[in-house]
């Protein structure tokens, strides 16, 4: 469990589309080549230390001859940012994605006086 010594809790948000593979013909459509895809997440304000970063598929567009697999995970995760990375294996063909993502952690606080 994490706990949160400061009293400013942040929570920053966001919801990035990942890629469009289907208007090009691009690799995660044809189901051939590069697998994952990833990008760097700047967070809207820099927190005081790692925080909680949660990612959820909020649009897939994927075809449906063939088995459906997706792993999404936050990487490299630092007090300015994240990688969102997402995953296929095999003939997955994803057409496109986007994930939306969540971080909570603690921010500084102006008002806070270091007495020690």
């Amino acid at each position: 469990m994490k706990k949160l010594r400061s009293s400013i809790v942040g929570i920053d948000s966001g919801d990035e589309v990942l890629f469009e593979d289907f208007e090009d013909g691009g690799e995660m459509w044809t189901g051939r080549g590069q697998r994952e895809r990833r990008r760097r997440i700047k967070f809207s304000e820099r927190y005081i230390s790692e925080p909680t970063v949660q990612l959820s598929i909020s649009l897939w567009d994927m075809d449906a001859g063939s088995v459906l697999r997706a792993d999404v995970s936050a990487e490299a995760v630092t007090e300015k940012g994240f990688d969102m990375v997402f995953r296929t294996w095999g003939d997955t063909k994803v057409a496109r994605a986007r994930i939306a993502w969540t971080s909570i952690g603690e921010l500084e606080d102006a008002d806070a006086w270091d007495v020690g």
